[in-house]
């Protein structure tokens, strides 16, 4: 897992290529853990043609669907804006992981309402918290 804690004010699409840096996934088999992951699911505000450059440099299936300002904008140039970026609908329905965990987070008051003034007070009820979440899942399975 990985976390990253920007500031209030500013955009998220920034954030997702440090956040990818940090990224470590264990393999099941053993060996070198993996630094990337073979999709990213998104919203809209990580939909630009940068991001999506980046991460097909970088080998990564990027599912997000397209803002109507960049649909626009590449009509406009004809055939020169390009075809569409391809969307999975069906890849995309499993976005809703990641909001229930926003969601589930936000049930711990001090993170909703943000009381910790330093990032790292912040960072750590964040983990803090995600532990606790996945303690109790633990505990629901048989």
């Amino acid at each position: 897992m990985s976390i990253l804690v920007g500031p209030g004010q500013a955009g998220d699409n920034p954030q997702l290529l440090p956040l990818l840096d940090q990224l470590s996934v264990r393999r099941e088999r053993g060996g070198a853990p993996r630094r990337r992951p073979r999709r990213v699911i998104a919203d809209k505000a990580y939909s630009h043609p940068s991001t999506r450059r980046a991460l097909r440099a970088r080998g990564i299936a990027f599912t997000c669907p397209e803002r109507t300002d960049q649909i626009a904008w590449r009509k406009t140039k004809g055939q020169a804006g390009g075809r569409p970026p391809g969307f999975d609908p069906d890849i995309y329905r499993r976005r809703n992981v990641v909001e229930r965990c926003f969601g589930r987070l936000k049930q711990f008051r001090g993170l909703a309402t943000r009381f910790a003034k330093r990032v790292a007070y912040y960072r750590a009820e964040v983990v803090i918290a995600t532990i606790a979440i996945w303690l109790r899942d633990l505990q629901d399975r048989p």
